[in-house]
């Protein structure tokens, strides 16, 4: 049985993804953007000003470096944008509490919020994950745990755009996303 001639292949027009949409963006907008992200608008500056990206990976690897280079000031000013992770529905009373008072100390020892980055940790363990993290934490001297807090609020930061630039939501949808109220 002989066939017949083969169609050529039925080709989908380009469709813009978020990080097209992005690149095109007015500079107001893709400031906003990330300034949403990053929390920081000298860091938010800096990745919007080296646009165009040609995938996401370039402009995660962009905003990645340009972190390393944020003034005292500038991470301050990053830090004071995050909040903690809420506390997973259906945790008692005594979790809040718990996790209030860690993170009251944390706070009352480095002058800025307690950020984790939690990744793939399922809900039900988040909370011990914060717990444990501030606990060890509250015992680095506030230099080190400055670095720390920094390299953690990069991979949020890096996380966030992530999911923003692949169309997966927004800037808030992480699991260390900002409680609502906070």
């Amino acid at each position: 049985m002989t066939r017949g001639p083969t169609l050529p292949a039925h080709r989908l027009p380009h469709l813009p993804t978020p990080l097209d949409a992005f690149n095109a963006a007015p500079d107001a907008e893709a400031g906003a953007l990330l300034l949403h992200c990053l929390h920081s608008l000298r860091w938010s500056r800096r990745i919007a000003d080296h646009r165009p990206y040609p995938d996401v990976e370039s402009l995660l690897a962009a905003a990645d470096e340009a972190a390393y280079d944020l003034s005292p000031a500038d991470l301050s000013e990053a830090l004071a944008g995050e909040c903690l992770p809420p506390v997973p529905d259906g945790m008692y009373s005594a979790a809040h509490t718990a996790l209030s008072a860690a993170h009251a100390a944390y706070e009352a020892r480095f002058g800025h919020v307690f950020v984790i980055y939690l990744g793939a940790t399922p809900p039900a363990e988040s909370l011990d994950r914060v717990l444990e993290g501030i606990r060890s934490r509250l015992t680095n001297d506030p230099e080190e745990e400055r670095i720390i807090a920094a390299e953690e609020l990069r991979r949020l930061a890096g996380q966030r755009l992530a999911e923003k630039l692949r169309g997966a939501g927004n800037c808030a949808t992480s699991p260390n996303a900002p409680a609502s109220g906070k």
